[in-house]
């Protein structure tokens, strides 16, 4: 039995597949980013779901890709990790980047792979290999266009009093936005970018407000200035995305590329389901 895992910061995506690729068994459990969680917590989410703790003893591979493993540590803590948890599987840990460009672009293929979910990220793959110019700092000092950073807008917009006052009522209502909670929740509880990519669904929600639109064209503008052009090639090859920010932002983000002049590829909300095709093909 094959795992494969697909990881953000906010959640991630389990598919058990039989060496077919028929899929057994689909599940999801909390984010396991190593850059924020120690490995207590980690084999706590794992033991959470049955699917998964009931059939550790089963696996024979584990392909993870995940947020936070950009680095040789992060990847080696994991590693080590679900090693001990899946005693009998051969253990893979990659960045998140490599299952976006997995699911997105043809074999052989050069694009720029993109990730915009809870974090940020960009990569240009030539066909074999995955190239980064920019070694992410995680979601304080980077993360342009990120669920996280438009979260941080929401808040400081609504705590600054530069919040509508309708739209703030509603914000009122849908989130527990006591101080105490908030700080609670940024500074004592784990995964503080996941609890402030969770207000991105109200940007979302209202994302043709002049409020949201000024923070989502400016984020958008962010992250080509900063991510894509750092490739020179980059209006010569397809720009492909991943993540619920690119998937519910396409118009936006269709429409600040094409001003940039830049082609976009590629829009998948999960990569997931296209590991499937890539395993099967690779096994």
């Amino acid at each position: 039995m094959k795992l494969l895992v697909d990881s953000g910061s906010t959640k991630a995506d389990w598919i058990a597949i039989d060496d077919n690729g028929k899929v057994l068994f689909t599940t999801q459990t909390l984010g396991l980013n190593p850059e924020v969680l120690d490995k207590e917590e980690i084999i706590s989410r794992l033991d959470d779901k049955f699917d998964i703790s009931h059939n550790k003893d089963k696996a024979t591979h584990l392909f993870f890709y995940g947020a936070g493993c950009g680095t040789d540590r992060m990847k080696n803590f994991l590693t080590v990790a679900f090693q001990e948890y899946f005693a009998n599987a051969s253990v893979s840990v990659h960045e998140d980047t490599y299952a976006a460009v997995y699911a997105t672009t043809p074999k052989d293929a050069e694009a720029i792979v993109c990730i915009l979910g809870t974090g940020s990220n960009c990569s240009y793959f030539d066909g074999k290999v995955l190239h980064q110019k920019v070694q992410s700092l995680g979601y304080i000092a980077m993360d342009d266009c990120s669920g996280n950073r438009f979260g941080r807008h929401l808040l400081r917009g609504y705590y600054f009093n530069k919040m509508p006052k309708e739209l703030a009522l509603e914000f009122e209502q849908e989130y527990d936005i006591e101080p105490d909670a908030v700080k609670h929740n940024l500074y004592k509880e784990p995964n503080p970018n996941a609890y402030l990519a969770t207000f991105a669904k109200f940007l979302i929600k209202h994302k043709d407000t002049e409020f949201c639109r000024k923070f989502i064209f400016a984020e958008l503008e962010e992250f080509v200035e900063n991510y894509i052009k750092q490739f020179d090639n980059c209006t010569e090859i397809p720009v492909h995305f991943v993540g619920s920010i690119a998937f519910y932002l396409k118009d936006e983000l269709v429409e600040v590329l094409t001003k940039h002049r830049i082609k976009v590829g590629n829009v998948l909300r999960r990569p997931i389901d296209g590991l499937i095709a890539y395993h099967i093909l690779n096994k």
